[in-house]
């Protein structure tokens, strides 16, 4: 059993699924681990909504298929009202055209149904660190799909802020999913350089997260479709 203070520093969680053998199998899973906690469920989309306004759980464990207000809906009204809330995507939709919508709607994190029993728990802490979370499957489906123009031919300004080529290309495989040394691994650099040209492109951009840079990425359209 946790104790109060394990509570307090815990990983809060609002499980939102139309299933209820699902939602008590999930809550399962994460009450295991020491640093998380369900602090509530929701059934339909308004019903999350409202949770979520009385509750402010971390994250919003959300199935894009919900009865009421749909999954993406949600996305965009949290993304408005409750910034602080992190979503992440579990659902049986693996196909790349739903994970997409869902990123370009604010989600923090996708992961299939199929993948949750393996995959859940890190994503969770990824995304409440701060990280966006894509399962490896579709990560790879997404980096089949970068643009096959030049990277100097890529739309790289917000405001008077413009990427370097190689900032452009770090920028979009971390959008992708890969982390520092996958990265380093693929353009045959060090990981600290990768990190420095990977702050700079934030620190130019304005961001602070890799949702954030995510969702920069789609919109620049360095990832389509």
């Amino acid at each position: 059993m946790k104790s109060d203070s394990q509570k307090t520093s815990a990983i809060t969680v609002l499980i939102a699924d139309d299933h209820a053998v699902l939602r008590a199998g999930l809550k399962l899973l994460i009450s295991t681990q020491s640093d998380m906690q369900v602090v509530g469920e929701a059934e339909n989309g308004l019903q999350a909504l409202e949770r979520v306004q009385m509750l402010q759980p971390d994250i919003l464990l959300l199935d894009l298929a919900m009865p009421g207000v749909g999954g993406l809906e949600i996305l965009r009204q949290l993304v408005r009202t409750h910034a602080g809330v992190s979503v992440l995507v579990l659902t049986m939709h693996e196909e790349e055209n739903y994970l997409r919508q869902a990123l370009e709607a604010g989600a923090a994190g996708y992961v299939p149904k199929s993948a949750a029993d393996t995959e859940l728990l890190s994503a969770i802490r990824a995304v409440a660190k701060g990280d966006m979370y894509i399962h490896p499957s579709q990560t790879k489906s997404l980096l089949g799909r970068m643009l096959p123009e030049s990277v100097a031919s890529t739309p790289s300004t917000v405001g008077e802020a413009a990427l370097s080529d190689r900032e452009q290309e770090v920028v979009k495989l971390v959008a992708l999913g890969h982390t520092n040394q996958q990265v380093a691994d693929q353009l045959h650099l060090s990981v600290k350089t990768v990190e420095t040209y990977r702050a700079r492109a934030m620190q130019k951009l304005g961001l602070r997260s890799r949702a954030a840079l995510v969702r920069y990425a789609i919109e620049a359209g360095m990832i389509r479709g």
